[in-house]
């Protein structure tokens, strides 16, 4: 009895299949040639139709079907040039199959799928290929830097900087961009964070997309402020709201801790056992905490008015950041704030006053459209993960070409593996 067939499209333009065969591991080996009759004479660029003869063969991977690898097989035409002088032969092109590549186009996507949101190592053990032909595929289909010409329109700039190694200083500084639609697209590795470097990048972008930034958000690094404002004159620059969270809400902890330190000597065992776990409570914003939390404040605050005190005034502001108000009505509301931490007799928040003064339209601007650098540090997050599962990418242009493929990879590959659905054969 015969066993049940079907037929199966390869998929791939111009060829006619000649033979199928099984080996004995299972793969498919599919014999092709090609159907078209012409080919572009590499010196002269006339189309040539003298039929010379056929190359040595050559085996490609394609997509697997029903789990098995498949392997097209075929020998490249070469066609004469009756024109140019000495009558040179030309190597038929094919549009499925890249001169010198193991794989097909197709296979390359594929591959390229499969590596998004994981590593080479992973994607070589489950498809059963060396390290380097899978590494090989990022090279050729994955761009090393930006090309430009795949956006009109950037939107939001977002600059910072993640270390390569834990505990070492060897930043390099991320630029993304939120598009108008919403879309975060990575635009460069930079080897470092000096000014020079920053400049240097933002000047190369082209002009007439330069002019779709409307906002660049960056943390308090002088570095990024002095390069947006030199080269991108027309930006709104935005420290980021987290980032200044962090400064003010870290002054009113260091009150904390010192108070603790003094109530553990001053108070007996007994009572200070009761402000054990004020430490999260502390930290949490007042509208979130739990009426037992609620209660275990009061009872710190009743041994601390001036942690009391650095607490309201931490809330104040961060109230402030919440509202849904103007620049100017955001800059009378910080002002009238500053005053009453200068009349609280507090020294926790001097040098956050001072960093208001120094980037006063710098932290306002936020207020304009409300934009920060959630996106950029939500990116972090994913660098982090791809840094460990990675085990370090300490080269910028391939660290550009793995965040570029887990970014953008499901939106570019995905898309044209749809109309595969795991069957790519032509075979009978």
């Amino acid at each position: 009895m015969s066993s049940a067939q079907i037929t199966v499209p390869l998929d791939i333009p111009d060829v006619r299949v000649l033979q199928t065969q099984i080996t004995e591991q299972g793969a498919f080996i599919i014999t092709v040639e090609s159907t078209l009759s012409s080919a572009r004479c590499r010196c002269c660029g006339r189309e040539i139709r003298k039929f010379h003869g056929l190359d040595h063969w050559i085996i490609v991977q394609h997509l697997p079907i029903l789990g098995r690898p498949v392997y097209l097989r075929y020998r490249p035409k070469r066609y004469r040039c009756e024109t140019c002088k000495g009558k040179p032969t030309t190597t038929q092109p094919l549009k499925w199959h890249e001169s010198n590549s193991p794989q097909t186009p197709h296979y390359d996507t594929h591959l390229l799928l499969q590596l998004v949101n994981t590593t080479i190592e992973d994607v070589s053990v489950k498809e059963r290929l060396p390290y380097d032909v899978v590494l090989g595929v990022i090279e050729r289909r994955i761009a090393e830097q930006v090309d430009w010409t795949q956006y009109t329109e950037l939107g939001i700039l977002g600059l910072d900087e993640i270390a390569l190694k834990k505990g070492h200083r060897d930043f390099v500084v991320i630029v993304t961009a939120r598009l108008p639609n919403g879309r975060l697209a990575i635009l460069g590795v930079l080897p470092d964070r000096e000014k020079t470097t920053v400049r240097k990048f933002l000047q190369s972008i082209p002009v007439s997309l330069a002019a779709t930034i409307h906002t660049a958000c960056t943390d308090m690094y002088e570095g990024y402020i002095q390069a947006v404002r030199e080269v991108l004159r027309h930006v709104r620059i935005v420290i980021d709201r987290f980032h200044i969270a962090q400064k003010y809400r870290g002054a009113a902890d260091t009150v904390r801790k010192q108070e603790l330190q003094r109530l553990k000597h001053e108070l007996p065992k007994a009572d200070y056992q009761q402000l054990k776990g004020t430490l999260w409570a502390f930290r949490k914003n007042q509208v979130d905490l739990t009426p037992t939390e609620q209660e275990r404040l009061a009872r710190l605050f009743v041994y601390s008015p001036e942690l009391a005190a650095a607490h309201l005034l931490r809330e104040e502001l961060t109230l402030i950041f919440e509202q849904a108000i103007s620049q100017l009505q955001a800059q009378e509301q910080i002002r009238a704030w500053q005053e009453r931490v200068r009349h609280s007799g507090l020294s926790c928040f001097d040098d956050f006053l001072n960093t208001l003064d120094r980037w006063w339209n710098e932290i306002t601007n936020y207020f304009v459209n409300r934009d920060s650098s959630g996106f950029v540090e939500g990116l972090n997050n994913k660098l982090k993960v791809l840094k460990r599962r990675c085990y370090g990418l300490l080269n910028v242009e391939h660290l550009f070409q793995r965040i570029f493929l887990d970014l953008e990879g499901y939106r570019l590959f995905a898309r044209d593996t749809t109309k595969y659905a795991g069957f790519h054969g032509n075979s009978q």
